[in-house]
C-alpha cells in the first residue's frame, strides 16, 4: 500500500474510520470500478478546473465515475468562466501523487472542493490515494465532514 504519507495522517489524526484498498493499475474511474466489482457511481473522480477569466483559481471538482463536468452549469454557479486544467498547470501541485490520482481533499493541496450533489446518494465513496492502483473506501459523511466541499449540481 502506498497512500501518501500526507493523505493517511489527514484520516489518521481526524480519527476518520476508512479501508484502503488495492488494485491492478487503471487510469480512469469507470476501469477502477470495473476491476473492484463496484458500482462506478461509488467513484468518486477527481477533477481539477481552473476557474476565471484568465484561469486564475484552481479548484478540485469531486463527481461520480461516470459522470461529466457540465462546465456552463459550474460555471453559473461559481459566476466565473470554467474549464479543465491541463497537466502542465497541476502536475506540481500534488508533488506526492500520481499525475491524474489525487484524493478529492483540497485541503492538503490549499485548493476549494466542489462535489456534485449527486455523489451524496450513496452512504460509501472510493477514490484514488494519490496512486493509480490505491484507493480509499469511507463514509460519504466522513468524506462531506473532512473535505468541507461546496455541494452543488454539476454533472
Amino acid at each position: 500500500m502506498s497512500v501518501p504519507l500526507r493523505l493517511k495522517s489527514f484520516l489518521d489524526s481526524n480519527y476518520i474510520p476508512y479501508e484502503s484498498l488495492s488494485h491492478a493499475t487503471t487510469y480512469t474511474a469507470q476501469g477502477t470500478a470495473t476491476l473492484m466489482q463496484i458500482s462506478g457511481k461509488e467513484i468518486a473522480k477527481t477533477v481539477v478546473l481552473r476557474v476565471g477569466a484568465q484561469g486564475e483559481e484552481t479548484i478540485l471538482a469531486v463527481l461520480p465515475g461516470p459522470k461529466h463536468v457540465k462546465f456552463d452549469k459550474l460555471a453559473a454557479t461559481l459566476g466565473k468562466p470554467v474549464r479543465l486544467a491541463t497537466e502542465l498547470e497541476f502536475s506540481s501541485m500534488f508533488p506526492d501523487c500520481e499525475l491524474g490520482a489525487m484524493p478529492p481533499f483540497g485541503a492538503l493541496y490549499n485548493l476549494p472542493v466542489y462535489v456534485d450533489e449527486s455523489l451524496a446518494k450513496d452512504v460509501e465513496v472510493v477514490f484514488n490515494a494519490g496512486t493509480h492502483h490505491d484507493a480509499v473506501r469511507m463514509r460519504y459523511d466522513d468524506f462531506v465532514r473532512l473535505a468541507k466541499p461546496t455541494v452543488c449540481s454539476f454533472a
